[in-house]
């Protein structure tokens, strides 16, 4: 009685199925992560250098304009703003307020920023610039 051969099973995997889906991951990734919007003037400097997540951006200017993602918001309609953004997030308790403060404004107006934040229960971080070293 002949003997048969066996089929030797292939234990080769193939790439080309694995870099298709690192590229849509990757891709994936880049369109569904959040870009900072903060404006080009000079920022209090430090040399602290957590980097934290941010969800809403609140720039305040010497002029005393206020600016919510991207948009020009009054003061006296601040809360109600930065409330409606706090809404927007999924999990409220990620959800942060950055405060970009231009170097010379009233620290009063940074204070009243952080107490908008603390009474709808969102982190408030104070963006900075690095410090040369």
């Amino acid at each position: 009685m002949p003997i048969k051969k066996r089929n030797k099973v292939s234990a080769e995997f193939s790439m080309s199925s694995l870099t298709d889906i690192i590229f849509l991951l990757l891709i994936f990734f880049m369109l569904t992560s959040t870009l900072v919007n903060i404006p080009s003037f000079e920022l209090p400097k430090s040399d602290v250098k957590t980097v934290a997540p941010t969800s809403i951006v609140v720039s305040v200017e010497r002029s005393g304009a206020y600016t919510l993602n991207g948009e020009t918001v009054p003061k006296r309609a601040l809360l109600k703003a930065i409330g409606a953004e706090v809404l927007k997030v999924k999990n409220r308790d990620e959800a942060t307020v950055t405060i970009v403060a231009e170097v010379g404004v009233p620290f009063e107006r940074v204070v009243d920023l952080m107490d908008i934040s603390r009474s709808l229960r969102a982190k408030a971080i104070l963006a900075t610039q690095p410090t040369d070293q």
